[in-house]
């Protein structure tokens, strides 16, 4: 494991110091513990957490270095589902209902107020303070969905017609899912950022009927292109106010989920029945989050998506209903849902959030009330790198403003932690004493952190790994096969790789010719990535010409192209190392993997956000640059640079300083001089979903940033 310490100026009396504590503690505290755990470790032939994370996680079932890699607990067959008989999702959520009816399912917090805070700016910010949970158990959210699908079905919705969710992630949202999977409608989901044009395009393309969605997407964003959905009939709004909905479009009728689920309970529509879902049919039509065009909606079937949360609950230690998990990603996005439904599966609870109320100081929180993470306190959580980044930053951001005692103690205890995990140790003392705030950060009682969506770079991994005193199950799949694929070990504490692949789930390597990478490769096969197994979708919905990646094998196995390029270390776990699409051949003829360059580039505290630009008809490498304000401010002052933050980040000597820092970050993380942007452009804007620039994963959308860039573009390559 490479051990990555923060950078030492340290008293070595205060070094001696925290030494002599640290190992007394550990000898009169621990030692016992120790020598009891070790036995009754070797008993059950676990050996220790450094023992099982250099075990062998998956290997090549033909010994051949292209593959296919098979977890060792799957080597003879692939698993598809938790429990025999659960073949469809409304039969795994009535299987839960019946294990754990009064348990907590679903929790939502009361508003308790809200109320505009005025910025010194200007600028209004809408503040809220929020009670406690108020939770729904499994009997209740069972109930609850089978009335709404009786009452959708009343309205005139048909099993295997389409229908529509758009809508934030919310316990609602679950409930019509679940609705839905009863009654085999096939459930549309659309992320609730896309702009008018993707959803027309996503309601048009699936010619539904009935969408549910929220009252502020429905008067936001949803009002606005009726018209142009013409088979549009029915709009169910999840909450409970207003109940009258004027000046609708003629044919289009409004009503609320309530309403909808009251009419469920009427006999004459309980005693219809409903028609169930087959393993094979649809359960959900995907739609991406479009980052290279148009979204592409991905066809997924019950059985796809229960092979798939069977592969990463498998991943996950002693889950149960114990655990307590934070829902705040999209649920339109396919980590999240799939997270969900592996909770729902085991019992667990799940309370919602939102990006702007999770933490205590989240945007939406009014100052010195709590965020939702305090008032949860959540065991399981999964995030997309783009948040834990930011996490990293903010507290890393605070070490620099601790007084020299404060920020020496918790350098010392980082770099022995980082020491000690590389052992497989804890270290309880230093948990106790150093880290207890800003685990408090979470909620205090994160146990297990699932990170997916992109590359989490090694930095910010260790950081969770340290400060927050648990582990980081890093992940690789993609929304064409259930989100799973590969989930690392949680006692696995390397950096910079994805784990092996599931038990539902195998991998390939392609040999991609063009870019150099060969299964062949020493000391690592490489090549692009192919998965296949159970958890693989049934292709796109209505566009034969994208479903060239999936293939179905000799054995009717089904399998996905990826795109992108990995090796297979020794012990079976994959490192992703490149993405066709992102590789660029420039005018002399060196490849550069943009991706690469940018992940690298992020970990530089001046960078929030960044994204590499080149082109075959040039010498080199732009970049287009959200720089960290603090940082930049600060850097504004060092070189007397003077104006507003708009004026810093237009200024063109501000530019060539903020570019030198870049550089240097550059060589010192060993790109190759070509990989180094040249020139930069700075954008006082962040890239939000918002905006269009980046996806709900926060993955760049290098097409629209290319476009808002032109011009920049063209200066920096010195046409202008």
């Amino acid at each position: 494991m490479t051990v990555m310490k923060l950078k030492e100026d340290l008293n070595p009396v205060l070094l001696l110091l925290f030494q002599v504590t640290v190992w007394l503690y550990s000898v009169l505290a621990f030692l016992p513990s120790y020598l009891f755990s070790s036995v009754s470790e070797s008993d059950a032939g676990l050996g220790s957490e450094q023992d099982r994370a250099q075990r062998l996680k998956a290997q090549s079932v033909t010994g051949r270095p292209a593959g296919p890699y098979r977890a060792m607990g799957a080597t003879k067959r692939l698993v598809s589902s938790l429990h025999p008989g659960l073949d469809t999702l409304d039969k795994v959520f009535e299987d839960a209902s019946r294990r754990f009816p009064d348990r907590d399912c679903l929790g939502t917090r009361e508003v308790v107020m809200e109320e505009d805070e005025r910025q010194s700016n200007g600028k209004v910010f809408k503040k809220v303070i929020l009670g406690q949970y108020r939770w729904r158990s499994y009997a209740e959210t069972h109930k609850a969905a089978a009335r709404f699908g009786s009452g959708l079905a009343a309205l005139g919705q048909r099993a295997h017609n389409n229908i529509a969710i758009f809508c934030e992630t919310r316990a609602e949202w679950v409930i019509a899912a679940h609705a839905c999977f009863m009654q085999n409608f096939p459930l549309v989901t659309l992320y609730s950022t896309l702009g008018g044009p993707a959803i027309t395009h996503g309601l048009n393309e699936t010619e539904v009927s009935h969408i549910i969605t929220s009252r502020e997407l429905l008067e936001t964003r949803l009002k606005f292109i009726l018209l142009e959905v013409p088979r549009l009939q029915h709009i169910i709004v999840v909450d409970d106010t207003p109940t009258k909905w004027p000046g609708y479009p003629r044919g289009i009728s409004v009503h609320n989920m309530a309403t909808v689920q009251e009419l469920g309970t009427k006999p004459e529509n309980v005693s219809r029945g409903r028609k169930q879902p087959m393993p094979s049919d649809i359960a959900v039509i995907m739609y991406t989050s479009g980052s290279t065009g148009v979204p592409k909606g991905v066809m997924i079937s019950h059985s796809n998506i229960i092979a798939g949360i069977t592969g990463m609950a498998e991943r996950i230690p002693n889950l149960g209903e114990n655990d307590t998990y934070i829902g705040y990603l999209p649920l339109a996005h396919v980590l999240e849902l799939s997270a969900e439904l592996v909770c729902v599966a085991h019992g667990c609870r799940i309370g919602y959030s939102s990006p702007q109320t999770l933490a205590d100081q989240s945007t939406k929180i009014k100052k010195g009330s709590k965020g939702d993470t305090s008032v949860l306190q959540p065991t399981l959580m999964a995030a997309v790198p783009e948040i834990m980044d930011r996490i990293y930053k903010n507290v890393m951001t605070k070490v620099e403003e601790m007084s020299s005692a404060q920020r020496t103690l918790f350098t010392l205890a980082y770099n022995y932690k980082l020491e000690q995990l590389s052992q497989g140790r804890s270290t309880p003392l230093c948990d106790n004493l150093v880290f207890k705030k800003v685990r408090s950060l979470l909620g205090g009682k994160t146990r297990v952190l699932l990170s997916g969506g992109a590359p989490l770079s090694a930095a910010t991994q260790r950081f969770m790994n340290v400060c927050f005193c648990c582990p980081v199950g890093q992940g690789y799949g993609l929304t064409e096969t259930c989100g799973a694929g590969t989930i690392s070990e949680m006692w696995d504490y390397s950096t910079g790789r994805v784990g092996g692949p599931l038990i539902c789930s195998e991998i390939k390597l392609k040999d991609w010719v063009e870019g150099g990478y060969h299964s062949t490769d020493t000391p690592n096969p490489q090549g692009e990535i192919l998965i296949g197994g159970p958890n693989v979708t049934m292709g796109y919905y209505k566009n034969e010409a994208k479903n060239q990646d999936f293939f179905v094998d000799d054995n009717g196995q089904r399998w996905f192209c990826t795109g992108d390029i990995g090796e297979v270390h020794p012990d079976g776990c994959l490192k992703i190392i490149d993405r066709k699409k992102d590789l660029v051949k420039l005018q002399a003829g060196e490849y550069v993997s943009l991706g690469k360059v940018e992940a690298m580039l992020k970990n530089c505290p001046l960078i929030d956000n960044i994204c590499a630009y080149a082109n075959s008809e040039e010498m080199y490498v732009i970049g287009f640059v959200v720089p960290n304000q603090k940082h930049l401010l600060s850097l504004a002052e060092q070189y007397c640079i003077r104006g507003s933050w708009e004026e810093l980040c237009n200024n063109a000597a501000m530019e060539g300083v903020v570019l030198q820092v870049i550089t240097e970050a550059a060589l010192s993380a060993q790109l190759e001089r070509f990989e180094i942007p040249r020139k930069i452009r700075l954008s006082p804007d962040p890239w939000t979903p918002e905006t269009g620039l980046v996806t709900d994963a926060f993955k760049l959308k290098r097409q629209q940033l290319k476009s808002k860039y032109q011009d920049d573009i063209e200066r920096m390559y010195g046409g202008k």
